[in-house]
């Protein structure tokens, strides 16, 4: 009995310790405020980390935030020059009678291109949407097709297009991860577009003055805050995409994303956007362990006509961690061994590990900085020989 009482105290004691250094671990990570909202992230787009989460899988409407992905259709179609910005769409029927928001566009119009696209940003224009995704798209039908079929390319699990305007309709759903993933996509994939998303004015003429701001307030408050874009419906409430970009010493720019779904007003939804990016901005530092095409690591190559190989990432590598904290950084680099040639530029080849005190903090992938051909024969028969001997 004695024995077995020794037993069970020793577990106690364990458990009581591992309760206690895991409120400490979780003590050291900085808690994100209080936020009025169903759901919501914190993504930190130039470290590729989420910062902080609230039910950020939780399937929700996304309202007017269908306009990102109709936009990133859009803008694929400009970008591979399948349309252009002085060409003119036809309004039709359809578009001219949308509900909702509007550009007050009417039927018969021929409106320019990038028009529709600044009245689906800046008004959140229903009727401009419709007429972009038949323009594009043929019809609308195609057109949400296409807008699920680029949501399976990107990886947005969660997510399921009904509309190309947002409008309340059953099976039309996302998630706070799957938007925070395609409003980083949209920023990374065209920044020569991303631009009308900071526009806070803008009128088609002869459509009525006092529908000319943008309905994103953080433009108006925060001259950091370049987008980019509002969503409301019952359903969903109030819901703001936010994006922000601050220059810090020794790190440059860094930019910022909220998503916050279901606030009680559109004065909340800014204010609760707010309250996060500036959370993110002071709870978390980012620091620069890399620059842009810095070689991490530059390893032997077996079999290639050059005896070494640079592996790193194409833009700098940064991480964001608790503030005051960068010293508890560690970095390890985990890669084939042997390498054995041929590689191509920007082909995928380890993994860059960093931990903080121990703990992991994110992986980055390692990619080849320069291309690696194939050695000769006699070339590729030594090494050949020296991997044997090996």
């Amino acid at each position: 009995m004695k024995t077995k009482f020794k037993s069970w105290r020793t577990l106690g004691l364990a458990a009581v310790l591992s309760m206690v250094l895991c409120a400490f671990a979780s003590a050291q990570m900085p808690q994100p405020p209080e936020v009025a909202a169903r759901s919501y992230v914190v993504l930190d787009i130039t470290a590729n980390q989420i910062l902080a989460a609230k039910d950020i899988d939780l399937a929700v409407e996304p309202a007017s935030l269908t306009k990102l992905m109709s936009a990133y259709v859009v803008f694929e179609a400009l970008k591979s020059r399948k349309i252009d910005l002085k060409q003119t769409f036809s309004v039709s029927e359809r578009a001219a009678k949308m509900a909702g928001s509007r550009m007050f566009i009417d039927a018969q119009m021929k409106v320019p291109v990038e028009d529709l696209v600044k009245g689906m940003i800046v008004q959140s224009g229903n009727d401009a949407t419709v007429a972009l995704a038949e323009g594009v798209g043929g019809s609308v039908a195609h057109f949400v097709d296409m807008m699920n079929a680029q949501a399976k390319i990107l990886g947005l699990q969660a997510t399921t297009y009904k509309n190309p305007e947002g409008l309340t309709e059953p099976g039309h759903t996302t998630t706070a991860r799957d938007l925070s993933q395609l409003a980083s996509r949209l920023i990374r994939d065209f920044p020569e577009y991303v631009g009308y998303y900071a526009l806070k004015k803008y009128r088609y003429e002869g459509t009525p003055a006092a529908n000319d701001s943008n309905r994103n307030l953080l433009l108006f408050r925060d001259p950091t805050v370049d987008g980019l874009k509002t969503g409301h419906t019952d359903a969903a409430g109030y819901c703001l995409v936010a994006t922000a970009k601050r220059d810090f010493p020794n790190v440059g720019p860094r930019r910022l994303l909220t998503v916050l779904l279901g606030a009680v007003s559109d004065n909340a939804r800014a204010n609760e956007s707010q309250k996060l990016l500036n959370w993110g901005y002071t709870a978390y530092e980012a620091v620069k362990l890399f620059e842009a095409n810095q070689a991490v690591v530059t390893p032997a190559v077996w079999k290639g006509q050059s005896a070494n190989l640079k592996l790193g990432q194409p833009n700098a590598i940064v991480v964001a961690v608790p503030a005051g904290s960068a010293a508890q950084l560690k970095t390890r680099v985990d890669r084939p061994d042997p390498l054995v040639a041929p590689f191509i530029r920007g082909q995928v080849v380890g993994t860059l590990r960093v931990t903080r005190a121990g703990q992991p903090m994110v992986d980055v992938p390692l990619m080849a900085l320069e291309t690696v051909e194939q050695a000769g024969l006699w070339g590729r028969a030594w090494d050949a020989l020296r991997l044997w001997i090996q």
